[in-house]
């Protein structure tokens, strides 16, 4: 099973021009931890609550003043591509001990996230989400 057949597709996304109060609102209101940073439809980082508390909130940075593009996640972003096996994808996630990972088509361009509830569905070869959810958890 290819990444592509079961990745979430419609994603919130934000510029690393919005500021971090906008970008924290956007979560609240999604309900999630974190959101993909682009430009265009090209992936520069991404934003998770952890980067808006301890890079920019512990260091008393402004969130009406502060831009996302300061503070994101920006270097060894953990990546996958949509024609990806969803094992591959999923191996990654293991060793990585992410809950989630940006997708990209072959032109480099943001298409969805792959999270572990879109995996939770069984994989060809008999596995299913809670073998990745494990190793995941695990605390570093």
């Amino acid at each position: 099973m290819k990444v592509q057949e079961i990745m979430t597709r419609e994603i919130d996304v934000v510029s690393p021009e919005t500021t971090l109060r906008d970008a924290a609102e956007r979560m609240h209101q999604l309900d999630v931890g974190v959101l993909p940073v682009c430009e265009m439809d090209r992936l520069v980082g991404v934003i998770t609550d952890r980067d808006i508390t301890v890079r920019a909130t512990a260091d008393g940075l402004d969130p009406f003043a502060t831009q996302v593009g300061e503070v994101m996640s920006r270097e060894n972003l953990i990546i996958c591509s949509e024609d990806e096996d969803v094992e591959v994808a999923t191996q990654r996630m293991r060793e990585h001990q992410v809950r989630r990972l940006p997708v990209l088509d072959r032109d480099q361009r943001f298409v969805g996230i792959l999270t572990l509830r879109d995996v939770a569905v069984p994989l060809e070869n008999g596995e299913t989400s809670t073998a990745t959810l494990k190793p995941v958890s695990q605390p570093c």
